[in-house]
């Protein structure tokens, strides 16, 4: 079963940082936000350096249990584990666009945001989620945060609070007709015509890791690339201690493995036992 580390080690041993000019002969892509997607994907499946194209697939097969589109998070799950949503930025510091979909510790199996396909790929509940936030440039990629949304992202009761006020607002407005929607609302026939309808959607953006954690962690401008992986303590010591032992063995120079504290998301009084991996070439 594939984690964290494992995708972390991968990266570490193969950093593609030219992603389009990588992966445009492989796979014909010419967006550096699909490459983005691919290299996740090559990382937690261990494909970086697969050439075999039905190869690759049948190990992503066995690795993962949903692969999902950019209208419907996750991204990806991998079988029996955790979930991961890819986002692409071109700033190091700009915000994270997440569109209709708010901020999430934790990914819910009832979640009105996710497929059907989604929530009957295995049995589960509630999975935890890991953001891969990557900072491109043209087509190259400078920086990759894999961090799980437990360590930024609040509660979900905090984001649903607040949308379901709105909607309750919005709900309240009399004369007009609503219709159910997983958005924050629809209003139907809004003129005297009937002939006009009102979509109301949330846009959601969260704060870039690089400013979230600056008290933790430097972006550093002298470096091509660098990869930062953040997690509780607790999550890093349930993932597999044969795994642990790899990573923490690894002499290569520009790795580091930190034991660090950071703000809780819930009550940034408190501060979270947590592990952080960095590596820069």
């Amino acid at each position: 079963m594939s984690n964290i580390i494992q995708a972390f080690i991968n990266i570490v041993n193969s950093p593609i940082v030219e992603l389009v000019d990588y992966y445009g002969g492989k796979n014909r892509v010419n967006s550096v936000g699909k490459a983005l997607e691919i290299y996740i994907q090559d990382a937690f499946a261990g494909t970086i350096n697969e050439i075999d194209e039905l190869k690759r697939l049948e190990r992503l097969e066995k690795v993962f249990s949903y692969q999902g589109n950019q209208n419907n998070p996750p991204d990806l799950i991998l079988k029996n584990s955790d979930a991961i949503e890819v986002k692409k930025i071109q700033s190091k510091n700009s915000a994270i666009a997440l569109n209709s979909s708010y901020p999430k510790a934790k990914l819910y199996a009832n979640s009105p945001m996710i497929t059907k396909a989604c929530r009957e790929c295995e049995e589960w509940n509630k999975k935890d989620i890991i953001y891969a936030i990557g900072y491109t440039t043209n087509n190259y990629l400078k920086s990759l945060w894999l961090i799980y949304g437990d360590c930024f992202c609040a509660d979900r009761e905090i984001y649903e609070r607040i949308k379901d006020t709105i909607s309750s607002g919005i709900n309240s407005i009399s004369n007009v007709e609503f219709t159910p929607t997983k958005e924050l609302g629809k209003v139907k026939r809004v003129d005297p015509l009937g002939i006009t309808d009102l979509r109301i959607r949330g846009m959601w953006h969260i704060a870039n890791p690089n400013k979230i954690f600056d008290y933790i962690y430097e972006y550093d401008e002298s470096k091509r690339f660098q990869i930062i992986c953040l997690m509780k303590s607790e999550k890093y010591n349930s993932l597999p201690l044969e795994d642990r032992d790899i990573l923490e063995s690894l002499d290569i120079d520009g790795i580091k493995v930190l034991d660090i504290r950071i703000k809780s998301p819930n009550n940034p009084v408190k501060l979270m036992e947590a592990k952080m991996l960095v590596f820069k070439i």
